[in-house]
């Protein structure tokens, strides 16, 4: 199935249905669709060819849903990408997908002109908006306006051909790149279909369902919340990001949500608000992927929202979705992440590539539909992760994650390979220290990395947020640790601070954390 028929169906199915919610604008199924039809006819103007890859830098708008299926109808790829990015990066991106279009705000144009000159492949910028454009200086590219494709009036077309495969390229979607540069992960229409299918088989969507989504379009489990709502037609009420979340769990009443998809530094957010002032009772599911959920927070917001189905899940931008927990074991297991969701095999291997018992750490290995073709023009970084499985001719996906599994098939997530500390001779999981760490009345979130030393080869660093109004010592929180964890266990250095430092997607981002600051 392509991606763009989940949009195409279901307008065929609801098209006086509200699709989508964005501030005060709400549109229809049909709506979109006649849209995205206009628009997939000017990228085609503009030379849009079947593969090609147009970038799309818009913050979570209607303009930017719009852009996503008008790409896909026109037969190319989409790329999203952060409208906060740097120039640096942003011409970087550019120019390693080869981009022949850039969808932006004409807003940021200013801000980003500077890459026009080094990005040779980029021949045409759609701009959204009215203000700020001035592109007077920029002769060498073509501007076309995205408000005027979109409000012409109504009037016949040729229908667009069916313009991409199955197996072709759908997106480039980028890593963030803690390390070195990001890489394009290439998905196709039927890697975004299975990961689609899956996801919302087990989260049991239907097209009464409503999402509400706070995470950005540039953020895959954010981009999946529109694509998989159009597939089951129901309505996505996009926000700009969580920045006001009063405004938020007002929406959440207000809209009716069923589906609340989170990060754990949004549920720290949470925990610190008085949630009883809020009406949930519309509310069917909240979902948790990109890093693991402390499980302090998993059983406080199962006290807080009982009627709230918890659904812990485990992914990666490789595959999109590994593996969820079925909301009734939550109590029985908070700590796991699940088992493989439909259509999904997974299992774990040791240094060598064999296959380990229960209750043994390796690294975890996916094979399904949804793992990616590989890393973007990176055919070696590619062979480090995708490599022969079992059944001759097979590739499946090496995480890089380290897990074990209990006898009953779940999954529980260690650590980053590269995020485990060694210390006096010993591996220490970054996640069994944050997770006592949580358990300390007081702490609102935590991370614990590895840092330099002569003596230890690597001492264990931790970086405490005290809730708001709570007072906390560094020797508030060794006493604590001592009464939990082993000896060598015990973070050597304590760093108190009044926030961590975030990627883009909300994750916590440990890099520059690794310095041993008392």
């Amino acid at each position: 199935m392509r991606v763009e028929e989940f949009l195409e169906l279901s307008a065929e199915r609801f098209p006086d249905k509200c699709a989508l919610i964005c501030g005060d604008r709400r549109l229809t199924y049909g709506e979109i669709e006649e849209k995205c039809n206009h628009l997939a006819h000017a990228l085609l103007a503009e030379g849009v060819e079947r593969g090609d890859r147009v970038a799309v830098c818009l913050n979570n708008s209607v303009e930017a849903v719009l852009a996503i299926f008008a790409i896909l109808k026109a037969g190319a790829a989409f790329m999203m990408v952060n409208p906060t990015t740097r120039m640096e990066k942003l011409t970087y991106l550019l120019n390693n997908s080869r981009a022949g279009v850039l969808v932006a705000h004409s807003q940021k144009l200013t801000f980003i002109e500077g890459c026009w000159s080094q990005t040779p492949h980029l021949r045409s910028i759609v701009v959204a908006g009215t203000e700020g454009a001035d592109t007077s200086n920029n002769m060498d590219k073509r501007f076309v306006s995205l408000n005027e494709i979109l409000n012409q009036p109504t009037q016949p077309r040729h229908p667009l051909p069916k313009r991409s495969m199955d197996f072709d390229l759908a997106a480039l979607i980028y890593t963030s790149a803690s390390t070195g540069r990001p890489k394009g992960v290439m998905m196709t229409h039927h890697n975004i279909s299975s990961a689609a299918w899956s996801i919302t088989t087990y989260l049991k969507n239907t097209a009464e369902d409503i999402i509400i989504n706070v995470l950005p379009l540039s953020f895959d489990y954010g981009l999946y919340q529109v694509l998989m709502g159009f597939k089951f037609g129901g309505t996505v009420v996009l926000e700009r990001s969580f920045t006001y979340p009063h405004s938020v769990l007002d929406r959440i009443a207000g809209e009716k949500v069923t589906g609340f998809p989170i990060v754990p530094t949004i549920s720290a957010i949470l925990l610190q608000m008085d949630l009883k002032k809020y009406d949930f009772s519309s509310l069917r599911y909240i979902t948790n992927t990109g890093a693991a959920l402390p499980t302090d927070h998993i059983l406080k917001l199962r006290e807080l929202l009982s009627h709230v189905e918890i659904y812990s899940m485990y992914g990666l931008t490789e595959c999109k979705r590994v593996s969820y927990l079925p909301p009734e074991q939550i109590d029985m297991r908070p700590a796991s992440v699940g088992k493989g969701m439909p259509g999904v095999d997974v299992y774990i291997v040791d240094e060598e590539g064999n296959r380990v018992g229960f209750g043994v750490t390796g690294e975890l290995v996916v094979r399904g539909a949804n793992v990616m073709q590989g890393y973007w023009g990176l055919p070696e970084e590619t062979e480090k992760v995708l490599k022969p499985g079992f059944i001759s001719g097979e590739k499946v996906l090496y995480t890089g994650d380290l897990f074990y599994m209990d006898e009953d098939g779940y999954l529980y997530f260690v650590s980053r390979k590269d995020d485990m500390i060694k210390t006096r001779g010993e591996k220490v999981s970054p996640k069994e220290v944050e997770n006592v760490l949580y358990n300390m009345a007081g702490v609102s979130e935590a991370v614990v990395v590895g840092v330099p030393d002569e003596v230890l080869g690597e001492a264990i660093k931790a970086v405490v947020v005290p809730r708001e109004g709570v007072e906390l010592t560094g020797k508030d929180i060794l006493r604590h640790c001592r009464n939990y964890l082993e000896d060598f266990m015990v973070p050597g250095y304590i760093e108190i601070c009044s926030a961590l430092p975030k990627t883009d997607a909300g994750k916590i981002n440990r890099k520059g954390l690794a310095t041993p600051k008392p």
